[in-house]
């Protein structure tokens, strides 16, 4: 099946680039893929799709309304492998940085003592669109800010794991990534045969279990998923996971602040509401502090907030920590509040609000990729190297016209996973997105929702681009008993 893959430089996930020999451990996931055949996984594969669109596993354009129509996101059946022994490392690191985000979080609504101690510069914190000073003086259940955090990691060309970006307010696919594993188990049995692979089903249930635990004020809390509604590109999401929860979906009109709490309009009558998982945007929260011509949200929320009588996961606020400028600052955050080095490395980011670093990206823009620190989903970038003069030159003024809203790194060469596409397989360049979950304690997801670069060549992952997804697996370090032929090391 593989006689004609070559991987691309830089780190193949499957294969040794100078040996061209399966990585340690791999070979019996690649003789299960070897008995199955191209011609059978590729039969499967369009079932795969069919399943999904039957499942409703589906996503709609930010923006497109019904105009756009559902699609489900592309899936690709070749499973991307991790071992347990490098998640424990993983696991590790993403604990660590975001208790230090939840203490910078804690502090800028709070103290301010990283910004009185100059660790941070107090404009880049206040110019910030995810700031928000409605939120300062604010006590959190637990003192904590992020619930629910989906962090992006990739692997660059040498293998080494990097965060590229924090996500901290409503981030989503966690759908996929459960409906991912569903489909490989129900049409790909076979590929998991030599492997022990750690389990993702209870997602659902530590997720009911960290949203509850934000009510310390009651024995049976009562949680909500806040939705905007039918016309949001991450609706499925949202309704499966209200689902999978056993919790009710609402929105924003199907409750009421009176009494000091918040409440749930039933047939019933009315129900008290402890804890909101919102999937709406801050500016649309609460329409009494926020943004007044809001029809989403809640009027009267933030106040019942204020009193502690609602949880509200995320907590509004918690998107000035994943401002891509921000990013920049979390190495300091880790070693100002924990005393520690980072575990996980972030990507080496240029701040083109620094007058020196703001004249080396001008000058590199054909080398670098840069970001706007406000955009997501793979909107208001650059990628150097494949940009034509024109787009650099436009990229140029609009940096030196607003530098504060751009950041900048090195373009990276992403590592590579075998793919299907057309029939064929090829490698493409995917990240990472783990999920995690912090309550009372902390748990991450085993493995995450790897998105996939499926246009040939391309390094932007983003569904809205053209990207799919595909099943991550968190190994054991001994695979079951299996025929196995000799793997090299890598």
């Amino acid at each position: 099946m593989f006689t004609q893959y070559r991987p691309t430089d830089g780190y193949d996930e499957y294969f040794c680039r100078e040996q061209s020999a399966p990585r340690e451990d791999l070979e019996p996931l690649l003789s299960s893929l070897g008995a199955m055949g191209l011609a059978e996984l590729n039969r499967s594969h369009a079932s795969a799709s069919n399943l999904l669109r039957r499942l409703g596993a589906t996503f709609r354009l930010n923006g497109s309304g019904l105009q756009g129509g559902e699609r489900i996101l592309p899936f690709d059946p070749l499973p991307r492998l991790i071992h347990r022994q490098d998640w424990s490392v993983l696991e590790r690191g993403l604990f660590q940085r975001l208790e230090a985000i939840d203490q910078f979080l804690e502090d800028v609504y709070g103290p301010q003592m990283i910004l009185r101690d100059g660790v941070i510069p107090r404009e880049d914190v206040e110019s910030s669109q995810g700031w928000r000073p409605q939120m300062q003086g604010i006590t959190t259940p637990l003192n904590r800010w992020c619930h629910i955090s989906g962090l992006d990691l990739i692997r660059d060309g040498e293998g080494t794991w990097r965060v590229l970006e924090d996500n901290l307010r409503c981030p989503s696919g966690v759908a996929y990534f459960l409906e991912n594993r569903r489909v490989m188990k129900r049409l790909f049995p076979s590929l998991f045969e030599g492997r022990i692979v750690q389990p993702i089903d209870d997602y659902p249930s530590h997720l009911l279990r960290t949203l509850q635990d934000l009510a310390p004020w009651s024995d049976a809390p009562r949680v909500v998923l806040l939705t905007p509604g039918v016309f949001n590109s991450a609706y499925f999401e949202h309704s499966y996971l209200a689902q999978q929860m056993g919790i009710t979906l609402v929105e924003g009109r199907d409750l009421i602040c009176e009494d000091g709490r918040v409440w749930m309009r039933s047939t019933a009558g009315r129900e008290p509401v402890d804890v909101i998982y919102r999937r709406i945007d801050d500016d649309f929260l609460d329409p009494t502090v926020f943004r007044r011509d809001s029809m989403l949200g809640v009027p009267g929320l933030i106040d019942v907030m204020r009193s502690g009588r609602v949880a509200i996961a995320n907590a509004p606020g918690t998107g000035v920590a994943d401002d891509k400028l921000i990013y920049a600052y979390v190495p300091s955050m880790i070693r100002y509040y924990l005393n520690e080095e980072p575990i996980i490395d972030n990507v080496p980011t240029y701040l083109c609000s620094r007058d020196d670093d703001l004249r080396y990206v001008l000058e590199h823009l054909n080398e670098l990729v840069v970001k706007s620190v406000a955009e997501a989903g793979g909107y208001g970038m650059l990628i150097g190297p494949h940009a034509t003069a024109g787009e650099i030159d436009g990229f140029a003024a609009k940096i030196r016209a607003h530098p504060r809203n751009f950041i900048a790194q090195p373009t990276l060469q992403l590592s590579t996973v075998p793919s299907l596409s057309e029939g064929e397989l090829y490698p493409c360049h995917v990240d990472l997105r783990p999920y995690v979950l912090r309550g009372k304690t902390n748990w991450v997801s085993p493995g995450g929702l790897t998105r996939v670069a499926l246009k040939r060549g391309s390094l932007v992952v983003n569904s809205s681009q053209g990207g799919g997804c595909k099943d991550t697996w968190v190994v054991s370090e001994n695979p079951v008993s299996a025929p196995r032929k000799e793997a090299l090391p890598c």
